[in-house]
């Protein structure tokens, strides 16, 4: 007997039917945003454990690196069960996610069992990307038609943006909304309404543009790497290219797709006129050759008899692997993202290039209103489901669309209504500061933000920056609060982000109410500009390194101790310096995603703007940390000398990177938003924390660390350099030639970092490290 229909709109437990890969992913994010759910699977044929698919489902995750979870605690949230024994527990649930095999009978038959179980008024969605939402729900009441959907997650569901999400005709908008507002705000996820067609858009496009670049490459005979580096970062797509991504994904999910989108695509879509397997391909899959999951694929790791990994690739026409070539085909303007500069390059590069992006481009305007009613959907789609930095429709307008309308024209590629309607004008344009897209009509409109969305980007197009320079800029942000953004290369910050600083101060003193320190690069900052302190080291130019570290730790206690509250807002990295400025900062407003810790150990340095004393202070008043001086002060070392990284900002709670008070945000584009308002909260009333004083146990707590480390070393865990490191690191957090007796004060704490930074600035090793870390990326362990 089913319950009467849910009068509460909120959604407090979701059920998540199938503990696949899908299914897993989606139950761990929801976990991620603090909510239960509920994850049911089949019973197993074999074993006395009914549970045992999700349970098992649920260990994995905690094992996978990525990582599902974003720390220990959400995996709490998630309760197991099977669909024979479990299913009536739907009833306590707002939300039900199917992520089962994609058969329909199966499908069909589960919602058959809902139906019985369920309490009206619960939203009911299917994961599917391949059946339509028509068929989904044939023999379905009107009541469960009226909160059904389809949320089509990308994979892996923590860390892709994207979800389509589809409502059908008699769909209840309420129950849509309540699952988009969820999905949004909750899970983070950016959601675009796509209609019930084949694929619905990313796959659609995607899975089109990969078979044309596969088609292509073959055709006209090119290596893997040089299909990659044509058909990669210069058209925006992810450095992998084309064959690189295959192997990420699998190359035995081609077929699939493949089969998917040939079944259900009327005959005369243009993906049936390329749709083909090559023999090599086949004989790959069967091989085990199926990518990173496999064997290896159109790439592989070749290990020789030094232990050294060499990157080896598969050629085309069949041969054995060979080592992995970087053909340096791509250059000038081209190489740079000028995609017009691309597609006219003679010979191959502009052959391959326009091989791809014409036909990729004609059927991505063609499937507009089909597939969603906007170009902004489509483009939105491509940027966040498959991380192209440009959706198709920015890039017919980067290359122009009449230029390409003309091109199409002449090599006889179709050419869509969409593209004649925009004419000798642009998808996009910029009017009043307003950013519009251009209609199926012909008109422009507004691109709107959803309530609580506010972009940096958006701010930028209507003022100009209060003050800037080359590696920072000051912005108003609007109701008396201003934002502080890192403009320069990484978000490196140097001596210009210092001296920005110093000049924001007193402008948002006078002319504000609070700072946000925030910006929309990939990363918040990776730390301190170590090419440029290397380029003083070199020179021996000891003074003018020094006083970098001495004017990051004014600039940094400066806005610490400000009379207005402010708030670091990070999202991805905030590594060494761009962690210690959140250290510093009143409150800190995270993204979810953000990778929090200090590194410096990691390249033979120790925190040198006020980490060490920051992070003392913070689990010293831990409740969970027991008292005295030691606990804390080995707590930290551990930390910083591991060069541990936080790798979500729930995690950096646990490290200490950030309070237990400190928000977080799920939604990137809301992160701006939530950090002004957490701003304003704090205005009323508002005084600077009191500076802090330790008791630290000296040269005998300096002593005990080092015991640990020599054990290490001893067991050849730490080499001799790691040794020297974590001896000024354990003389700046014991501090010093001190004793528990003597108080020490946070100025003396920042003169032990700086002198510490500056011996071990000094050493040739440490020196290597850098230098090292400039070239590979990667630390050496010296």
């Amino acid at each position: 007997m089913m319950a009467d229909r849910k009068d509460d709109t909120a959604i407090k437990k979701v059920c998540v039917i199938g503990a696949g890969t899908m299914g897993a992913g989606i139950a761990a994010q929801v976990a991620n945003a603090g909510v239960p759910v509920l994850l049911l699977d089949i019973v197993p044929k074999d074993g006395d454990n009914r549970n045992a698919i999700a349970e098992g489902a649920v260990a994995k995750m905690l094992k996978a690196d990525p990582a599902p979870f974003m720390g220990k605690r959400p995996a709490r949230l998630v309760e197991t069960g099977n669909i024979e024994d479990h299913l009536d527990k739907v009833a306590e649930c707002d939300w039900i996610v199917e992520a089962v095999i994609e058969r329909l009978d199966i499908k069909q038959g589960l919602y058959a069992k809902l139906e019985e179980v369920r309490t009206p008024g619960t939203a009911v969605s299917s994961n599917t990307s391949t059946i339509p939402l028509e068929k989904l729900t044939e023999g379905r009441s009107d009541a469960f038609k009226r909160d059904f959907l389809i949320t089509h997650f990308f994979n892996p569901p923590r860390y892709m943006r994207l979800i389509e999400i589809v409502a059908g005709a008699g769909s209840d908008g309420a129950t849509v909304d309540r699952v988009v507002d969820f999905v949004d705000r909750r899970m983070g996820k950016s959601v675009v309404m796509a209609e019930d067609s084949p694929g619905f858009i990313a796959n659609r496009i995607g899975t089109f543009w990969i078979q044309q670049a596969v088609n292509s490459a073959f055709d006209m005979g090119l290596t893997v790497e040089e299909a990659d580096e044509i058909g990669g970062r210069p058209m925006g797509v992810p450095k992998t290219g084309i064959f690189g991504l295959i192997d990420l994904i699998g190359i035995d999910l081609m077929p699939h797709l493949m089969e998917s989108l040939t079944s259900t695509l009327p005959p005369d879509d243009p993906y049936q006129a390329i749709a083909r397997s090559e023999k090599l391909i086949e004989q790959m899959i069967d091989e085990g050759y199926t990518g990173r999951k496999g064997k290896g694929g159109f790439y592989a790791m070749h290990k020789g008899e030094d232990g050294k990994r060499t990157k080896m690739a598969k050629p085309l026409d069949g041969g054995e692997y060979r080592t992995a070539a970087r053909p340096g085909l791509v250059r000038g303007p081209a190489a740079k993202g000028d995609l017009r500069a691309l597609i006219e390059t003679e010979g191959k590069v502009g052959e391959y290039a326009w091989a791809i992006l014409g036909p990729t481009l004609s059927y991505a305007a063609s499937i507009v209103p089909e597939a969603t009613a906007t170009i902004v959907g489509v483009d939105d789609a491509m940027k966040l489901g498959y991380n192209w930095k440009f959706g198709p429709f920015e890039m017919i307008d980067t290359i122009g669309p009449a230029h390409l309308r003309e091109r199409m024209k002449q090599d006889g590629i179709p050419v869509p209504p969409l593209l004649e309607t925009v004419g000798d004008k642009s998808f996009y344009r910029v009017e009043n500061g307003q950013r519009q897209y251009l209609t199926t009509d012909g008109e422009y409109r507004d691109i709107e933000r959803p309530e609580g969305v506010l972009l940096l980007e958006d701010i930028k197009r209507t003022r100009d920056p209060i003050v800037a320079n080359g590696s920072a800029a000051l912005w108003d942000v609007g109701d008396g609060v201003a934002c502080l953004e890192f403009t320069g290369k990484m978000n490196a910050l140097d001596e210009q982000v210092m001296k920005l600083i110093g000049k924001a101060i007193p402008v948002v003193r006078s002319d504000f109410k609070a700072l946000v320190v925030y910006n929309e690069g990939s990363n918040f900052s990776a730390g301190a500009n170590l090419g440029l302190a290397m380029f003083a080291v070199n020179i021996a130019a000891w003074s003018e390194v020094e006083k970098l570290v001495k004017a990051g730790q004014d600039a940094y206690k400066a806005l610490k101790y400000a009379p207005f509250p402010v708030v670091a807002a990070p999202a991805g990295l905030a590594l060494g310096g761009g962690c210690e400025i959140a250290l510093n900062a009143n409150a800190v407003q995270a993204h979810a995603e953000t990778y929090i810790g200090l590194v410096e150990c990691g390249v033979g340095l120790v925190p040198g703007w006020g980490g060490c004393g920051e992070m003392l202070d913070r689990w010293r008043s831990n409740p969970r940390q027991p008292g005295g001086p030691m606990p804390t002060v080995s707590k930290v070392f551990e930390t910083v000398s591991t060069a541990t990284v936080a790798k979500s900002a729930s995690e950096a709670k646990e490290l200490g990177f950030l309070r237990p008070t400190d928000g977080i945000t799920m939604n990137r584009d809301r992160l701006l938003h939530d950090a002004k308002e957490r701003a304003l909260s704090m205005v009323e009333g508002y005084e600077p924390p009191e500076k802090p004083e330790f008791r630290l146990p000296g040269e005998t707590g300096a002593a005990a660390l080092m015991l640990a480390v020599d054990s290490f070393r001893k067991q050849g865990k730490a080499t001799p350099h790691d040794e020297t490191v974590a001896k000024e690191l354990a003389g700046v957090l014991t501090g010093g030639d001190t004793d528990m007796t003597e108080t020490v004060t946070e100025a003396q704490m920042l003169k032990l970092e700086r002198e510490a930074f500056m011996r071990l600035v000094r050493n040739d090793k440490t020196q290597a490290r850098v230098e090292h870390m400039l070239e590979t990326g990667k630390p050496l362990r010296n």
